[in-house]
């Protein structure tokens, strides 16, 4: 019995010493918010005082410090994230990941993003004042992977720190460039659709915006083979893959003097993006002498893609429009080497790549270029057919002025200077907003925009043999849709069709009207906009077009087999308002029908797995509205039935018939317990976070939340058979500058400023986020030195 004890009380000690060793290893995991670090190339002190949130306020005597500053705390935060983003433009994803990504790192050297950023890289002026910032914002944060703690992800995934070079920024940025990806989802999904159905089926979708729906309104004085489809589904792996998120879309508007209650501007912003964990945007506060911006970054690079400071604020919502080409080639018979061109037979060039897997051998793959770009064949399993098809794309053809860009705005002092520096981003196309201290407002379409010939549309694979389907030319700058100071005192964007000043359409994969014209709506209601009012409407969940799709399915339901119980949703479904609280039934009915109605209406023709990628596109979102109020439509009739020939009636009352089915299946025969919190949910997926054990310690929620698709406060979901609603992507933060009140400005993070698992800023905004809370965004000294939680002292090394 005493050897027992004595057994007992050694293991009861070794297990006190491991979780004591535990806490000091976890500890040492932390970031250091406080105390005094030493950091190479300092020129004198800097001080970080770090609010309640965690944002760093960076005080230094120079530029070069500060951002050499940004870049050690950026680091210690989200040294993971910045990891990962620098890895995807040049296939690194398998070396953390394993296998399963070998795909995705294909699909993304194909790109050519990589070879594109040496070019870039190699080209720069290595004394301009961009480059010598971006070098020491490098320096921070390679100061921090030498002396600084090594981030949990590194010790799970056994990948070394190494460190960071501008070819990284270049690459992250690339990375942005592409991640909209929509025309891959689209084009050859719609080339297939054509081929195998027909043009009535092609020309019965919503291919471009109907000119009865809302554009934005352009202002300024100044101006007056049945290979597609499996292009579609190896994207769509590769990027589903992915272990960061994708830019998806974004609401912003900016109101004049005139449209204020205070006389000032107001400028609001939500750019929306695949919800992940970390969040997209790192918040932080530089000030110099001769410097100051509160800005939004992104990983691994310096400057703010959304900023304001005491005299201008920008924000950014995605443009949407098409840079993306795809072109069949055809190879030369007798000599394979060799593809067509209008001028006679060219050489392919042929790019051999080397892609390092976890725990396996190094994968050696090869893909061939052709004037358009890469061709696609072969690059993922699913595309092998013969007919090659290549891909152009606008990013990789252009110089790359993109950083230029995002120093010149960062660093404007007015109107004018921010204006001078938009030309230089030619993708990924952004519609940059912008407001000012003096009253100025403005929105610009920035990308490189260009003409084709008139009878050729974007949205199908091109005839890349004949020369005759090629750009005609790029539009000059001053041709890019714009308005500045428009006489109706407000700009907006909500990634739907702007109108043309080029006297053309601007191709694009635009989003319908709903977020549009309820931004419009609201808008043009009042002209005494105050702070909290914006706040509010920043937070609206009410749609004014999913109504009207219940009415007009409503005409044709033949209710004479419905149930009691039946009746009165019906009644209330008709009564609905398109609003998204919790406690809601209708909007639940409502999204169940409608799959099953888009379900009734397009898999027959489809088929299940060309339905599932039909559903992931803007065509489908567009068509929904326009096609519900298509009596005569070809795609109404189910092919299979052989006998008949169904009617928009039939499928509206057999889709609810099948939603209400499945409801009860899922939530019993009581309608009252269908509410929108039980379907519609959101959840911060971090990498590490897919394995279930460690879930609950790197993800964050779930949460029931309220909003929907395309509403303004867009908590977005794809649809599928389960009849659940996991949002996937919406507000990467919430920002709202008022130029009345500069310093009481307010914005919100989705779940906490720190990518560090062990901070206490790693999730600490998650349920304000979903209350639909703001926190102070503060720029005042002497406000931010009172309420500073921790200050951290960055000083030369001796």
């Amino acid at each position: 019995m005493r050897i027992l004890k004595k057994v007992l009380l050694v293991l009861l000690t070794l297990l006190v010493l491991f979780g004591i060793a535990s806490l000091f290893f976890i500890n040492s995991l932390k970031p250091d918010y406080e105390g005094v670090k030493e950091l190479n190339m300092l020129s004198a002190e800097v001080n970080v005082h770090y609010d309640t949130y965690g944002i760093p306020h960076i005080y230094a005597e120079t530029e070069e410090d500060a951002f050499r500053s940004l870049g050690y705390v950026h680091a210690q935060d989200r040294l993971w994230q910045m990891e990962l983003l620098r890895r995807v433009g040049k296939g690194g994803l398998s070396e953390v990941f394993g296998k399963d990504l070998v795909t995705t790192d294909q699909f993304f050297l194909s790109l050519g993003i990589d070879e594109h950023t040496n070019k870039t890289v190699a080209a720069l002026d290595k004394n301009s004042e961009m480059v010598i910032l971006s070098e020491a914002y490098l320096d921070g944060i390679n100061a921090f992977i030498t002396d600084g703690p090594t981030p949990i992800e590194f010790y799970l995934t056994g990948i070394d720190k190494t460190p960071f070079s501008l070819e990284d920024i270049y690459n992250a940025v690339g990375y942005m460039a592409f991640s909209f990806a929509m025309a891959h989802k689209t084009d050859p999904l719609l080339t297939d659709i054509r081929n195998q159905l027909g043009e009535e089926y092609s020309n019965d979708l919503i291919t471009n915006s109907n000119k009865d729906s809302v554009w934005i309104k352009n202002y300024n004085k100044k101006i007056a083979d049945s290979i597609p489809s499996t292009i579609t589904a190896s994207v769509t792996e590769a990027l589903e893959k992915l272990p960061i998120p994708q830019f998806v879309g974004s609401n912003s508007w900016v109101l004049a003097p005139d449209k204020t209650k205070n006389g000032k501007v107001i400028l609001a912003n939500d750019p929306h993006i695949g919800f992940a964990q970390p969040s997209v945007w790192y918040e932080a506060h530089l000030s110099t002498p001769t410097y100051e911006k509160y800005g939004y970054h992104m990983a691994g690079i310096p400057f703010p893609l959304l900023g304001h400071d005491r005299n201008l604020a920008y924000g950014l919502t995605m443009f949407e429009n098409d840079d993306i080409d795809f072109y069949y080639e055809e190879t030369n018979p007798e000599d394979s080497t060799q593809y067509k061109t209008e001028s006679g037979w060219k050489s392919y060039e042929y790019v051999s790549k080397t892609i390092k897997v976890k725990d396996e051998s190094d994968v050696v793959f090869e893909y061939k270029n052709t004037r358009h770009g890469p061709v696609l064949n072969n690059i993922a399993n699913q595309i092998n057919g013969e007919r090659p098809v290549a891909m152009s794309w606008v990013y990789t053809k252009i110089e790359n002025e993109v950083m230029d860009a995002l120093y010149g705005i960062s660093h404007a002092k007015n109107i004018g200077e921010f204006s001078k520096a938009l030309p230089k981003i030619h993708a990924p196309g952004l519609n940059v907003m912008y407001g000012d201290a003096k009253g100025n407002v403005a929105w610009w379409a920035t990308a490189k925009l260009y003409q084709m010939p008139d009878s050729v549309s974007t949205k199908f694979i091109l005839d890349g043999t004949s020369g005759k389907q090629e750009p005609l030319r790029f539009l000059d700058f001053s041709e890019n849709p714009q308005a500045i100071n428009p006489p109706w005192n407000y700009v907006y964007s909500a990634n739907n069709q702007p109108d043309s000043i080029a006297g053309m359409l601007y191709p694009g994969y635009y989003l319908p009207e709903n977020r549009a014209k309820r931004i419009v709506t609201l808008l043009d209601e009042k002209d005494d906009w105050d702070k909290e009012a914006v706040s509010k409407m920043i937070l609206d969940v009410t749609s004014s077009v999913n109504p009207e799709i219940v009415t007009e399915f409503g005409k044709f339901v033949d209710v004479s087999s419905f149930s009691e119980e039946q009746l009165i949703q019906l009644d209330a479904l008709k009564n609905w308002k398109g609003n998204y609280p919790l406690e809601s039934v209708s909007a639940t009915i409502y999204h169940r029908s409608l799959y099953y109605a888009l379900k009734n209406t397009f898999e027959d023709e489809l088929g299940e797995e060309k339905f599932k990628q039909f559903l992931g596109t803007h065509i489908l979102k567009r068509h929904i509205a326009n096609g519900t109020r298509n009596k005569e439509g070809i795609w109404w009739d189910n092919i299979n039935t052989k006998d008949r020939k169904e009617t928009r009636g039939d499928i509206a009352l057999k889709s609810f018939a099948e939603a209400w089915q499945s409801l009860e299946n899922d939530f019993g025969p009581d309608p009252s317990k269908w509410t929108w919190d039980r379907v519609h949910t959101i959840e911060h997926g971090h990498p590490i976070g897919q394995v279930a054990a460690l879930r609950k310690y790197f993800n964050v929620g779930p949460f029931p939340i309220h909003g929907t698709r395309e509403v303004i406060n867009n908590m977005a979901f794809p649809y599928d058979s389960t009849g659940f609603y996991k949002v996937s992507s919406g507000p990467s933060t919430r920002r709202i500058i008022d130029f009345s009140d500069i310093e009481n400005s307010i914005s919100i993070l989705p779940t906490g400023q720190s990518g560090n698992p062990f901070s206490k800023y790693y999730k600490d905004q998650a349920e304000m986020f979903v209350k639909g809370e703001f926190r102070k965004m503060m720029m005042n000294k002497e406000e931010i030195l009172k309420n500073s939680t921790a200050k951290l002292s960055l000083v030369p090394n001796k």
